[in-house]
């Protein structure tokens, strides 16, 4: 099972359907997928899932960057994680880094700065962002654009960041994800 964490501010909100229903969708469809409201998720949530997907959100929806303790979970978590943009802020605060003003509306060039499982060369990504992360202590820079990092890997383990939206343009990124760090099955 994969655990889909909508970090939208409001349960039901508009940007369930522009943030996470694309995520799962990509993914592979509702029955591989469990989606919780992040103030919901419990550790059995967690446990239970094979891999985890903190979604993105509108650009003034700052919710989980204001509470990054709620996160303190991924410090200890083994399950494979990508955050998609928000996602990857919050995983970012989580374990100490620093938030960088960048605004990013639009088609963006990423260019593959490390080797990894994901993605790889230069490619063009959907962007809609406000921050992304100063230099992240612990953390590999996967990507950049000519703006600021776009995707990030926890030194040691499997948990990724991406600052920009895959479930837009790029959804074989999440299909990766999926694939290469938990069975939809």
């Amino acid at each position: 099972m994969i655990l889909v964490v909508d970090m939208n501010f409001r349960r039901d909100s508009l940007g369930y359907c522009e943030f996470v229903l694309p995520i799962v969708y990509a993914v592979g469809g509702l029955d591989s997928v469990v989606v919780k409201h992040y103030p919901d998720l419990t550790t059995e949530d967690i446990e239970k899932s094979a891999s985890i997907i903190l979604s993105g959100t509108p650009l003034k929806d700052n919710a989980t960057l204001n509470e990054p303790d709620r996160f303190s979970w991924l410090r200890n978590c083994k399950k494979p994680v990508m955050g998609i943009c928000a996602g990857m802020q919050t995983i970012g605060l989580a374990f100490g880094a620093d938030l960088k003003k960048c605004l990013g509306i639009g088609m963006t060039k990423i260019e593959t700065l490390s080797p990894n499982p994901l993605f790889s060369s230069t490619f063009s990504a959907y962007a809609l962002h406000n921050y992304s992360l100063g230099a992240p202590k612990d953390f590999d820079i996967l990507a950049e654009s000519d703006r600021c990092v776009e995707a990030i890997k926890l030194r040691h383990r499997d948990i990724f960041g991406v600052l920009f939206h895959p479930e837009v343009r790029n959804p074989e990124i999440i299909h990766r994800f999926t694939h290469e760090f938990g069975s939809t099955e």
